[in-house]
């Protein structure tokens, strides 16, 4: 039987009968009490320095120890065998001096692995899988290893791509039906895993359906979070892109503390969702007193409850433990999945935002943008980036639901400068719980944010306006990236203007964007090109009303896609008077909502109520939105100076404060 044969024959299995993945591995190595000379084995006797306590090099030195453990847990009753791999990458071995030895270390255990599996199946007719596993690295990508620098980082998003990229290989010229990408305590590294697991994946002429993906995170400690912050639904929309077989929990806490986020777990996966727990907590002493009777209890319950379609052990099981697991759901049907409902942008910082269409308008913060922001481009051009987190703060206390951060500035090394800010970004749990809108012109700019972003964040933005290879290109990233998108209005003939162009444009962009790259409807967003009214110039006077009327027809036309805009722009010609300004924004929202606009970025704190625009203002501005009047610029302008002067003398009543208490 090969590969896909047996790929095939896991997908059956899955739907039909709860799975059971075998147990822990560290566990399982203590118990034979190797000393430095039982790890190092006669291959590495000359090596310089410690490898005791190097579990993998096992593959290496002692293939006979690891067969043994493989054989074990087969005859505990084990489904899926794992990799002794967990620790083997660049970043990990590097501690031990063997970095150069990734690649041999994963193939040669996934050579063992898979030979154990097909002896098994040659004796019993049963088919054994082969999950390559991938731990996290002793690295983090969203982690400051320097407490007085939470901008830092050990390592890159691209070392790491590497290193996963360097482990899948071994793995899947080793044998392994599937890449498991476990123990997740760092979405981003996750992010990177996939990255390069698809790499090679792809350089093998597969697909994923031949080599799926199995992801598995960590949640840490009873507050329902990665290490790096994340919620579980958080993490599932960080990483659903890549269309994983399995997504699941491991780790960090025993099956009793893991009920309530394995729970969140299968309400939000569209896939089979696993789960292999610790032995219960810790003692004191770092080993494991969970039985393999109450383990057996605990993940029954899991089964029952239909959260499951895969079960196995971590960290102090053993095979009795496997086997108990076994025995528990042996008569116990598996969950049964069910697609994620369409109609739903799925976002996420370390909080998810789900917007479908009972979500009011959805604002993003603008003022993270040196283009359009003088105080925050000063603060980032002198690099006081304190003080250009506290507008970012600021941003998101206002309402802003993403924040929209921008580094396309002349005299910045904008790459740098994005890299820098969301970095220290990631160390603001009250910044980073909402998602990031990466903003640029530049696409290097663009992929150095989406390196540093741990959810599921949007591009902003691409067109075709370089036409369609460089789309394609670009669009192909964003997915792999695992971003929503923004797509401009903007091809080779230039910016949209009219409803018929507007209409045109989004529609080939998106054709393409579904059709050939595969993006969801729900991920791609389109700005339709707010451009300035009021401006004196005729051929502008519907420039408001063309965006209204092509996001209706869009919406009609493109059913899924959103719409969204960078709202500041309408009201350009009124620079310098903030309260006409401010009521052009507001009237404008008020329509474009209605006629289907979902999301825009604006300043979330400084939008008037439309009821409460002086009336003859609303009036005024309300013409020139809706270009009702031919002279509607000049009525507006009588009337500008005099709302300008207004909004100055206004003052705030707190008078209320000197009343008494009841």
């Amino acid at each position: 039987m090969d590969r896909q044969e047996r790929i095939e024959l896991l997908k059956t299995t899955l739907a039909e009968r709860i799975v059971v993945l075998d147990g822990a591995w560290g566990t399982m190595i203590q118990s034979y009490k190797l000393d430095e000379a039982g790890f190092r084995g006669e291959r590495f006797a000359d090596h310089d320095g410690e490898l005791k306590g190097n579990s993998d090099v096992l593959c290496l030195s002692r293939p006979d120890i690891v067969r043994a453990i493989h054989d074990q847990y087969v005859a505990a009753g084990a489904d899926i065998l794992q990799t002794n791999t967990f620790t083997a990458n660049h970043p990990s071995q590097a501690d031990y001096d063997l970095e150069d030895l990734a690649y041999e270390m994963n193939k040669t255990g996934a050579q063992i692995a898979r030979q154990a599996a097909d002896e098994a199946m040659a004796q019993d007719g049963r088919v054994r899988w082969v999950a390559g596993s991938m731990g996290p690295t002793n690295r983090s990508a969203s982690l400051s290893p320097d407490v007085n620098d939470p901008g830092a980082r050990n390592i890159t998003f691209d070392q790491l791509v590497e290193a996963y990229a360097t482990a899948a290989a071994g793995l899947l010229d080793g044998g392994v039906d599937l890449l498991q990408i476990e123990t997740i305590f760092d979405t981003l590294n996750c992010k990177a895993a996939i990255v390069g697991c698809l790499r090679e994946i792809a350089a093998r002429d597969l697909s994923r359906d031949e080599v799926p993906l199995w992801i598995s995170g960590t949640i840490t400690d009873r507050s329902g979070r990665t290490l790096s912050g994340q919620t579980t639904e958080a993490f599932h929309h960080s990483i659903a892109h890549a269309n994983p077989l399995i997504v699941g929990l491991n780790c960090a806490l025993g099956a009793e503390e893991m009920r309530p986020f394995l729970d969140d777990m299968a309400r939000v996966a569209g896939t089979f969702v696993s789960v292999h727990p610790n032995a219960g907590l810790p003692n004191e002493m770092g080993g494991y007193d969970e039985t393999p009777e109450i383990t057996g209890t605990l993940i029954r319950e899991f089964a029952e409850r239909g959260w499951v379609n895969v079960v196995g052990g971590c960290c102090g099981t053993t095979p009795d433990h496997t086997r108990a697991i076994v025995q528990s759901v042996a008569d116990v049907s598996p969950r049964e999945v069910t697609p994620q409902p369409s109609g739903v942008l799925r976002l996420s910082g370390l909080e998810p935002l789900n917007i479908d269409g009972s979500t009011l308008f959805v604002n993003i913060g603008e003022r993270t943008n040196v283009t359009g922001s003088a105080r925050f481009r000063k603060l980032i051009t002198e690099g006081d980036y304190e003080t250009a987190l506290r507008v970012a703060r600021q941003q998101v206390r206002n309402g802003a639901q993403l924040i929209d951060v921008n580094m396309d500035e002349g005299l910045l090394d904008s790459v740098a400068a994005m890299t820098r800010f969301l970095n220290l970004v990631a160390a603001e749990p009250d910044i980073a719980r909402v998602p990031l809108v990466i903003d640029s012109s530049k696409w290097e700019v663009i992929e150095a944010g989406l390196k540093c972003a741990q959810g599921k964040c949007v591009v902003n933005s691409i067109s075709l306006k370089e036409g369609e290879e460089e789309f394609r290109r670009q669009a192909t990233l964003v997915r792999t990236y695992g971003a929503a998108v923004i797509v401009m209005a903007f091809d080779e003939k230039g910016q949209a203007d009219t409803v018929e162009r507007r209409v045109e444009i989004c529609t080939r962009a998106v054709r393409i964007l579904v059709d050939d790259i595969g993006f969801p409807p729900d991920d791609i967003i389109l700005d339709l090109n707010i451009f300035a009214i009021a401006t004196g110039i005729a051929e502008h006077d519907r420039y408001a009303l063309d965006f209204i009327e092509a996001t209706a027809a869009i919406k009609e036309r493109l059913p899924g896609v959103r719409i969204s805009g960078g709202v500041s722009n309408v009201s350009f010609s009124f620079r310098g008077n903030n309260p006409v300004r401010e009521a052009i924004h507001c009237v404008f929202l008020y329509h474009a909502i209605q006629a289907g606009m979902d999301m825009g970025i604006v300043n979330a704190g400084a939008l008037p109520v439309y009821e409460n625009i002086e009336p003859e203002l609303r009036e005024r501005v309300e013409d020139a939105v809706l270009a009702r009047r031919s002279d509607a610029t000049e009525r507006l302008l009588e009337v500008a100076d005099d709302a300008k002067g207004q909004a100055r003398e206004r003052k705030v009543d707190m008078s209320w404060r000197e009343g008494i208490v009841t």
